[in-house]
């Protein structure tokens, strides 16, 4: 492939600022657009990315996505939706900025897209689940070309390329609006214990205590303490609240969808304390049999999430379910931070499934209904299998039956 110009997913690390060069070198690409989405990164990584663009003498595009990662990450809520333990982040992150990546690309006429991912993680499939949708050639040069980091850094070197390494390269961090995610160096070992310094969202637990009442309208956050907020705003103020507890910490061992087993560090506060508080308030209005049933969607849903198929027909269809469940999830939820985690202490909503008089010890009528009336549902309770426990041949000790043959 030869000429026209390729839009680069661009961080200014190390592996997005080798791509530069190469995708002209080894793809025969004219030229080389950046393009990075705002997804609640901190600001010092948009500052690095543009000053590395403007070494690179590569012209460097800024998509402000914050709203639509935050509609997604409330869609997430919904649906409940965690992967092995931990709430979902980096995954439901990606589509999105796929999504914006692409935008660029068709805005100023480019023929390919391109990302620094390599051969061995999940992003790759996500961002890819994306682009081949469209039209353009999809470049993927540190997987296709099997570079490691040692060469990256001495080839960086050689050509003189702006490279920093983040953190004094001991981690690799990914952060957004809804997590941060720590991994690589020592924590590779499942063995390690990480050292405190790991973590920038959470404070370690304490004693101390504090409760917020979250406010949810057809499952989806509102308010907090009776203040209204946006999106964007509402997950920032839980992240730092709720982070101040030591809420939202998982350290846990991840199957990625290529078949490899890693160990994964994650800070969530926000998603955390609002998950729980979602699920809290599910419990207080929903059936039974609503909420059995959706547990299987929310799994399907998150899964999905999880490989970034978010226009899967199969979502689409789960979207729908979830959607129905929650024209009833409105409500208001107390969630009290004590020990690092999130617990919902009360709950309450005008579409409640609960009668306190029919549950209360104290009432003895409640719509027709009186205590004796279950006498009869205790009686068949359990008449099936007492009828097939009777059936069975009484076994000896030694294994055979009692009976005996003439």
């Amino acid at each position: 492939m030869t000429g026209g110009t390729v839009a680069l997913a661009f961080s200014g690390g190390l592996d997005t600022t080798v791509c530069v060069p190469l995708l002209k070198e080894e793809y025969g690409y004219d030229d080389v657009i950046g393009v990075t989405v705002d997804v609640g990164q901190p600001d010092s990584e948009f500052a690095e990315a543009h000053e590395t663009a403007d070494a690179l003498g590569v012209e460097h595009y800024v998509v402000d996505a914050k709203a639509e990662f935050a509609e997604a990450c409330f869609g997430a809520v919904k649906a409940n939706a965690t992967y092995q333990g931990y709430p979902l982040g980096t995954a439901l992150a990606r589509p999105v900025i796929a999504e914006a990546i692409l935008g660029v690309a068709e805005e100023q006429g480019c023929t390919a897209l391109a990302h620094g991912c390599t051969g061995k993680g999940n992003d790759q499939l996500r961002f890819e689940a994306v682009w081949r949708a469209s039209d353009m050639d999809v470049c993927a040069p540190v997987r296709e070309l099997g570079l490691t980091r040692e060469w990256e850094i001495d080839y960086a070197a050689e050509k003189g390329l702006p490279v920093e390494a983040g953190n004094d390269g001991e981690w690799s961090i990914d952060t957004n609006l809804w997590s941060r995610s720590v991994e690589g160096g020592d924590l590779e070992d499942p063995g390690y214990v990480p050292p405190e310094d790991i973590y920038d969202w959470t404070d370690a637990p304490t004693g101390e205590t504090e409760t917020v009442d979250i406010e949810f309208e057809a499952g989806v956050p509102v308010a907090v303490d009776g203040n209204e907020m946006e999106p964007v705003h509402l997950i920032e103020y839980l992240n730092d609240l709720a982070g101040g507890y030591g809420v939202g910490r998982t350290d846990l061992m991840e199957d990625r969808m290529l078949g490899l087993k890693v160990r994964e560090n994650y800070e969530h506060p926000a998603a955390t304390t609002l998950l729980a508080a979602h699920e809290a308030l599910e419990g207080l209005v929903l059936t039974k049999d609503e909420r059995d049933f959706k547990q299987q969607v929310d799994q399907q849903w998150a899964q999905k999430a999880y490989e970034g198929l978010a226009d899967h027909p199969l979502v689409s269809a789960l979207d729908a379910f979830v959607d129905e469940t929650q024209q009833q999830v409105t409500g208001t939820v107390t969630v009290k931070f004590e020990g690092g985690q999130a617990r919902p202490v009360a709950r309450e909503s005008e579409h409640a499934v609960y009668s306190a008089d029919a549950a209360s010890f104290d009432t003895e009528t409640v719509n027709g209904i009186e205590q004796e009336d279950a006498t009869g549902v205790a009686k068949y309770h359990g008449f099936q299998s007492r009828l097939a426990n009777a059936s069975k041949p009484e076994l000896t000790t030694d294994g055979g039956d009692t009976g005996s043959e003439e």
